[in-house]
């Protein structure tokens, strides 16, 4: 089965709400500090203070927007990044893979003609026996 629901109460510009979810207390509770660390923040301005309450939560709707299509583009760059990065390593191991497959066929080359190379010194013996007996 899968998590359960929580609801915690937590302070949101000195007001206490309900929150809800799946995610966990400690999730809930980051989210409270960041919509008081947003408030916070729209607070430093004296345009902001001098707003209506519904432009304020406009405001303050805007900048927490600002902030979640940063962190998307963040997001979006880092696996976009990663794409690049996984098909780097596709084809160095693409590269890899060729090279040992170059290296087998060269030592089995070596190998065949250290056998051609023996089998030659053994008749160059042979062909020099022969010829120290006539």
């Amino acid at each position: 089965m899968g998590q359960k629901k929580i609801d915690i109460p937590v302070v949101i510009n000195n007001k206490v709400y309900t929150l809800s979810g799946f995610e966990g207390e400690e999730y809930l509770q980051n989210i409270a500090t960041y919509i008081n660390g947003k408030i916070a923040e729209c607070k430093t301005s004296e345009e902001y203070r001098r707003m209506n309450i519904e432009y304020q939560g406009v405001l303050l709707a805007l900048n927490i927007a600002d902030d979640y299509f940063k962190a998307k583009a963040k997001a979006d760059e880092t696996a976009g990044d990663n794409s690049d990065k996984e098909q780097q390593l596709y084809e160095l191991r693409h590269e890899v893979i060729e090279s040992q497959i170059k290296h087998e066929a060269a030592l089995k080359l070596v190998e065949e003609y250290k056998e051609q190379v023996n089998a030659l010194q053994k008749k160059l013996v042979q062909l020099e026996a022969e010829k120290d007996k006539k």
